[in-house]
């Protein structure tokens, strides 16, 4: 059974940072690429940022050069590093296995200023 548990998701103010993590079960996770998206209220949820099974990292233009996305194969984890954070930042992130396309439950993270 695969299993997709994100964590890390809070309260910051504007300017802070959070790191999301994201551990997955039940596959080989080192041969999978995996994707963070993130959901505002009202509005479609969206690609943040993407890493292949080699590393290659891709991200969604409103996050470049303050998202960071990484993966530790070693502990079945993507992580998401989140500095400068904005208040349009305010969403539920959801971690993504593509191709399998399997979804964790999300986490919160708010931003206030």
């Amino acid at each position: 059974q695969v299993q997709v548990v994100e964590s890390g998701g809070g309260l910051v103010q504007v300017g802070g940072s959070l790191r999301l993590s994201c551990v997955v079960s039940g596959i080989d996770f080192r041969y999978y690429a995996m994707d963070w998206y993130y959901q505002a209220p009202g509005k479609q949820r969206e690609l943040v940022a993407g890493i292949t099974s080699t590393g290659r990292t891709s991200y969604a233009d409103s996050m470049k050069g303050r998202f960071t996305i990484s993966r530790d194969n070693a502990k079945n984890t993507v992580y998401l590093q989140m500095n400068s954070l904005k208040a349009e930042d305010t969403a539920v992130y959801y971690c993504h296995v593509q191709r399998l396309d399997y979804w964790g439950q999300g986490t919160q993270v708010t931003v206030s200023s």
